[in-house]
C-alpha cells in the first residue's frame, strides 16, 4: 500500500530524542521534546509537549507573548479562559491555534475527570508580529480536514496533504499533519524544501525516513533533514500514528524567559515590566482571574 506523491531528495532522519515526562503547570505532567537542553529551538519551533493531566491539576492563570500555541487534544477535554473574555472547551480530535501576541493571560484545566491527553505546540512569529493583538483560531474535531487511502489516513491541522487543505491561517507558514498507518502501509509525504520538519511518533511503531532504520517507538521527536519529503512505512502488525510539522524557519535571534519569547533582552525586559504593571497589552491581567482557578486553592 502506498501513497501517490512521489519525492525525489527523501529527508533523513538526523536526530532522535525520546521525551521524557517532566512536572509543569500545577501538578501536570509533560512529555518535552523540543524546548529542553537537548533542543532548545527548532525555528520556528519553540516548544513541544505531549500533556497528560487529571483534575485537581492543570495549567493555571499564566501570560505569554510573542509567539502562538497550538493545542491538539488526544483524549479527554481541557477548558480554556483569558483575561478577555474568552472561554472554550476542546475535546479529544479538536485543536486551538492562538496567537498571543502582545499578551495574553489565561488558564488551561481539565474539563471533565480522567486523564487528558494532548499536544502542545509552541510556534515563534516574527518580530513584525510579536505585538499584534491576540487571535484565536478554534477548529473542531468534526471540521478537521480528513482523508484515508491506501491504508493511510491523516489529519490536516494545517497546511496540505494528499489534496485536502486545512483553513487553519498559520501567520508563521507551518504544516501540522496527524497520520495513521495500518500495517505495511508506505506513507510519501511532500515538506517544502526550505522548511525545517520533525515527527513524533504517539501510538506504535514505524521506520522514517530510509527504509533500512531501526523502528522508532512512541514518544519519540525525529529531527528531518533536508530533502523535499518524508518516507515512512509501517512494517509492524499493528497501527503506527504520528505527526509530521514543518515550518518556515524566521532566521531572526530568540530571547526567551518562561512564556515570553522576544528578540532582544531589552524586550524581554520591556515584556515583564508590561506584565508586571499591567500595560502594554496587560492592562486587562489587573483585576482578571480564571473561573477554574477561584475554584481551586494552588
Amino acid at each position: 500500500m502506498s501513497m501517490s506523491n512521489d519525492i525525489e531528495a527523501p529527508r533523513p532522519v538526523v536526530k532522535k530524542i525520546q521525551a521524557r515526562p517532566q512536572h509543569e503547570g500545577v501538578g501536570a505532567i509533560v512529555r518535552r521534546s523540543i524546548g529542553r537542553l537537548e533542543l532548545k529551538y527548532f525555528d520556528p519551533f519553540l516548544a513541544l509537549d505531549e500533556f497528560s493531566v487529571s483534575a485537581p491539576a492543570g495549567f493555571p492563570d499564566h501570560p505569554h507573548r510573542g509567539f502562538e500555541t497550538v493545542t491538539y487534544m488526544l483524549q479527554g477535554a481541557m477548558t480554556h479562559e483569558d483575561f478577555a473574555g474568552h472561554k472554550g472547551t476542546i475535546k479529544a480530535g479538536d485543536l486551538q491555534w492562538m496567537t498571543a501576541g502582545k499578551g495574553i493571560v489565561h488558564s488551561e484545566m481539565p474539563a471533565i475527570q480522567g486523564t487528558q491527553k494532548g499536544l502542545q505546540l509552541w510556534i515563534n512569529l516574527s518580530s513584525e508580529h510579536k505585538m499584534i493583538q491576540p487571535k484565536y483560531q478554534e477548529l473542531l474535531g468534526k471540521d478537521v480536514a480528513t482523508v484515508a487511502k491506501d491504508g493511510i489516513e491523516v489529519r490536516v491541522i494545517a497546511g496540505e496533504s494528499m489534496g485536502i487543505q486545512s483553513p487553519i491561517y498559520t501567520r508563521t507558514p507551518t504544516m501540522y499533519l496527524d497520520f495513521t498507518l495500518k500495517p505495511n502501509a508506505h506513507l510519501q509525504q511532500a515538506i517544502p524544501p526550505t522548511w525545517n520538519s520533525f515527527v513524533y511518533v504517539l501510538e506504535g511503531e514505524g521506520i522514517f525516513g530510509d527504509s533500512k532504520s531501526s523502528p522508532t517507538t512512541a514518544h519519540h521527536l525525529l529531527l528531518l533533514g533536508s530533502g523535499d519529503g518524508l518516507q515512512v512505512w509501517n512494517a509492524s502488525s499493528s497501527s503506527l500514528r504520528f505527526i509530521v510539522v514543518g515550518g518556515k524557519p524566521i532566521g531572526e535571534p530568540v530571547v526567551q524567559f518562561g512564556p515570553f519569547v522576544m528578540n532582544t533582552q531589552e524586550e524581554i525586559d520591556q515584556t515583564i515590566e508590561d506584565y508586571e504593571y499591567y500595560k502594554n497589552g496587560f492592562e486587562e491581567a489587573k483585576h482578571w482571574r480564571s473561573e477554574a482557578l477561584s475554584g481551586h486553592d494552588f
